[in-house]
C-alpha cells in the first residue's frame, strides 16, 4: 500500500516516527529505506526536527511524503518529543527510529508493527534488532551483538508478558527496550501510558511501565535496523555516560560500581575483545592489528565513565554537564 503525504486524507495504519538533530549523514539512505517499505497498510513518515544547523532540512525537502514538524533546541526531550509524535501523528501503530537507524530491508514496518495487532500477540511495545556498522569498534559491536543475544533468536519473536512477570525477576534482555526501533499504539500512548519526560532512557523506564501494569511487550529479531553510533573516543565516553546515568536515574540497570570493580571490567574487556577481534572475519590482517592496538582505550574509557555516572551526585549540575555528551551537543 502507498505511502501518504501530508496533505493526504487516507486512513493511515501506521507513522514511522524519526526525531532529527543534524542527521544529514544517513538520513537520505533512511528515508529512502523507509518509503521502499513492502507494507500492507497506509503510513506515513513524521518528522520533527529539533534546530538542526546542517543540511538535515534540505535533505527532508528532497522527500516530500514526509511531514515535517520544526520546534526549538530547548524544546527537546526525549519522553516527551516522542509523546508529541503521538499526538501529531495519525497513524494507529506508531514505529519510532533514530536519525541514523537504517531498517536492512523492506518487511521492516511489518515485522515490527506485526505484535501490536491485539487480534494476534496483542503487545503494546515492540523493540526491534540492532546490527553495528561495519566501521563501528569492536567493543561496541560485541556489546551490541550481545544485547539482542539476550534479548531473543534470531529469526523469530520474544514475548514478554508483564500480567505473567514480576519485572524484578525478569533478566536485563527481557527488559530491554530501546526507542532507536521500536513501535507501540498511538491510543495506549495517548490514553493508558505515555513516556517519561527524563533526560535520557525513556524507552527502558517505557518498558517497566508498561509491564508492570501488565502488559506484554515483544523482541523482533526480523525487524532489523543498521545502527551504531558514531562517536569519537571522547563522545563514546561520554555517551556511556549519558546512558548509565539515565538508566540510574529510572532505576535501571546497573546501580553501583566501585573504582576497583571498573578497573578490573576494563581488563576483562580488553583481554576477551582480543580474542574476538582475532577470531572475527569481518576485520582484514591490518584492521585487527589496529583494533588491538586501540581498542583497549574503548575498554578503559567506558568503564571509567560507567563509574562516574554510577557515583557522580543527580543534584551536581556542574560535574554531570563536564562528562555529558548530551549537554555538550547542547551548548
Amino acid at each position: 500500500m502507498p505511502l501518504v503525504t501530508p496533505e493526504s486524507k487516507k486512513t493511515v495504519d501506521a507513522t514511522v516516527f524519526i526525531p532529527t538533530f543534524n542527521g544529514e549523514k544517513y538520513l537520505d539512505r533512511l528515508l529512502h529505506a523507509v518509503e521502499s517499505q513492502d507494507f500492507a497498510g497506509n503510513f506515513e513518515i513524521l518528522i520533527i526536527d529539533s534546530g538542526s544547523s546542517d543540511a538535515t532540512l534540505d535533505i527532508i525537502g528532497t522527500h516530500p511524503a514526509v511531514r515535517l514538524v520544526e520546534i526549538p533546541g530547548s524544546e527537546f526531550g526525549h519522553g516527551k518529543t516522542r509523546n508529541l509524535a503521538a499526538r501529531l501523528a495519525r497513524g494507529t501503530y506508531i514505529a519510532y527510529l533514530s536519525h541514523d537507524a537504517i531498517p536492512t530491508d523492506s518487511n521492516w514496518l511489518t515485522n515490527i508493527t506485526a505484535p501490536l495487532d491485539s487480534a494476534g500477540l496483542n503487545c503494546v511495545g515492540v523493540v526491534g534488532k540492532h546490527i553495528a556498522r561495519a566501521n563501528c569498534s569492536p567493543l561496541l559491536k560485541y556489546e551490541i551483538d550481545g544485547v539482542f543475544r539476550a534479548c531473543g533468536p534470531d529469526g523469530e519473536t520474544t514475548v514478554i508478558d508483564g500480567a505473567l512477570s514480576k519485572t524484578h525477576e525478569l533478566s536485563p534482555g527481557e527488559l530491554f527496550y530501546s526507542d532507536v526501533n521500536s513501535a507501540t499504539r498511538r491510543d495506549f500512548l495517548l490514553n493508558t501510558i505515555a513516556y517519561r519526560d527524563v533526560n535520557y532512557s525513556e524507552d527502558m523506564a517505557f518498558a517497566r511501565d508498561l509491564l508492570e501494569a501488565g502488559y506484554r511487550k515483544a523482541y523482533v529479531a526480523t525487524a532489523v535496523v543498521e545502527h551504531s553510533n558514531d562517536v569519537t573516543l571522547s563522545e563514546y565516553g561520554k555517551r556511556i555516560f549519558d546512558e548509565n546515568l539515565g538508566m540510574r536515574r529510572v532505576g535501571e540497570g546497573r546501580q553501583s560500581l566501585s573504582w576497583a570493580q571498573a578497573k578490573l571490567r576494563a581488563v576483562r574487556d580488553v583481554l576477551v575483545c582480543w580474542g574476538k577481534i582475532l577470531r572475527d572475519g569481518d576485520y582484514s590482517i591490518w584492521a585487527k592489528t589496529l583494533w588491538m592496538f586501540v581498542n583497549p582505550a574503548y575498554a578503559w574509557t567506558k568503564w571509567v565513565n560507567i563509574h562516574r555516572a554510577l557515583n557522580v551526585s543527580l543534584d551536581d549540575g556542574k560535574k554531570i554537564a563536564k562528562y555529558s555528551l548530551e549537554v555538550s551537543r547542547a551548548k
